[in-house]
């Protein structure tokens, strides 16, 4: 008996060891064994990348990280030199002194706005007005914490008009002047369950993603939402593809929802939350969609022919003949009534308060944007003629005459790059080999572009 208990005292410290050994290596000490999950997590990253990573991903939607507000100072990207906690602290809070010190006004946006979009008047001063209301709020709730539980009629906007017209570039050169998470989301991609297409929640998680994973800056970000026409559910447009569903769970985001950080299908979230739990840094596992404003959009051509027929019944005589004879549409007239009609649930409507539609762009718009506009496409061509040392320029004439072809093209302004690139295609291909180092574009060159780089090859071979 003595040596059997000898024994099982020796497997007993055996044993003990060898549990001793791996609790110290990747448990019990604190320091090293969060080294090891560190290491571990990587590990796992890297291995699941390749692996599962491409079918978690969502391609159709992007995010564009915060950036800093004009005549903001520059924060310093790395962290304190003696590692002390509390400037790591501070560091971790700066991004929220953007917010703090909102002291924006409407004009100081629309001017902003000014330089990127052309026309879109009525749709610059909403917005700007909407931005200063819903981040002075913000600003409120930041100094006076008491403010977070009062009711808060959040101003959510819809945007409507046709393709082309800068619905989105508005709103991405919103997000860079304010330096705020900036989400753009393409609402036919999301589905009821989230099964086959994308769950609305996982807008919010890129949201935090955008954030760098700053939940507390998240939580203020803006979400915006394109082709929202597309979900809307009515006899007209057939058999309903869980469109309601997914008005439904778009309205609780909406309002006021707590969404969880890890998506439950994320697997490399997942893991690495297991990693970090029990360490020193706490994560939020939660964001709450409170205070971020969502922004919609839709082109609602099948809506715009709705109200023209409601808008003519009731017009007689004058009011009549001016109703045929508009040409910016009528959205602008469109009435709760109508989205209902359309096919948008009425809980969902209400909750996008703000409501303006944008004007559809025609022959002198587009030669503005060419002209004038900080993103103007052309420029862009001319850095691609600039790659082989030939120097772009083009007439007056030239730029009404691609402005005249994209108008054809009934896309708006992504009409203009489809007219520069079949004018500029065989220059491209044929200039780089010669000894051209200037090419001017004419009216006569935009109208056939095949003669005018034969005359010029020619000219140039004598």
């Amino acid at each position: 008996m003595k040596s059997e208990k000898g024994d099982s005292e020796n497997s007993q410290e055996g044993k003990g060891d060898g549990s001793k050994s791996f609790e110290e290596n990747d448990l019990t000490d604190t320091t090293e064994g969060q080294a090891s999950g560190v290491n571990l997590l990587e590990k796992l990253r890297e291995h699941f990348t390749g692996l599962f990573l491409g079918g978690f991903s969502s391609p159709e939607i992007f995010v564009a990280a915060p950036t800093r507000r004009p005549g903001e100072p520059k924060k310093p990207d790395s962290a304190p030199a003696d590692g002390s906690e509390s400037e790591s602290e501070g560091q971790r809070a700066s991004p929220l002194e953007g917010i703090r010190n909102f002291s924006m006004r409407p004009k100081d946006i629309r001017d902003y706005l000014q330089r990127f979009v052309i026309r879109q008047e009525e749709a610059k001063k909403v917005l700007a007005v909407t931005i200063c209301d819903h981040y002075n709020h913000v600003r409120r709730c930041l100094a006076h914490p008491e403010e977070l539980d009062r009711d808060y009629g959040k101003p959510n906007v819809l945007l409507l008009g046709p393709t082309g017209v800068g619905k989105t570039y508005l709103i991405r050169n919103l997000a860079k002047l304010l330096g705020v998470p900036f989400v753009k989301a393409d609402a036919t991609k999301f589905t009821e369950t989230g099964y086959v297409g994308n769950d609305v929640e996982d807008m919010v998680r890129d949201l935090v993603r955008a954030a760098n994973g700053d939940v507390e800056l998240a939580q203020y970000g803006i979400i915006f939402i394109d082709e929202i026409d597309k979900i809307a559910a009515s006899e007209a447009m057939g058999r309903d593809v869980s469109g309601r569903g997914v008005q439904v769970n778009l309205l609780k985001l909406m309002e006021d929802a707590d969404v969880s950080c890890v998506a439950p299908n994320d697997i490399t979230a997942q893991m690495s939350a297991m990693v970090t739990f029990g360490g020193r840094r706490h994560r939020k596992e939660t964001i709450s969609t409170r205070h971020i404003l969502f922004i919609v959009s839709g082109a609602f051509d099948r809506l715009n022919e709705q109200v023209r027929r409601r808008s003519a019944a009731g017009a007689i005589g004058f009011g009549r003949r001016s109703l045929d004879d508009g040409e910016e549409g009528y959205l602008h007239l469109a009435t709760t009534a109508d989205f209902v009609q359309f096919g948008l649930e009425p809980e969902f409507i209400g909750r996008l308060p703000v409501r303006v539609a944008c004007e559809q762009l025609r022959k002198k718009d587009l030669a503005q944007i060419l002209t004038s506009s900080e993103g103007s496409i052309l420029r862009q061509y001319e850095k691609d003629f600039e790659g082989y040392d030939i120097g772009l320029t083009i007439s007056e004439e030239a730029i009404f005459a691609i402005a005249g072809l994209a108008e054809e093209e009934k896309t708006g302004a992504r009409g203009l790059m489809t007219v520069l690139e079949r004018l500029f295609r065989d220059f491209k291909f044929h200039l780089p080999s010669t000894d051209v180092r200037r090419l001017h574009i004419t009216e006569e060159a935009v109208r056939n572009p095949a003669a005018a780089l034969r005359d010029l090859l020619t000219d140039l071979s004598d």
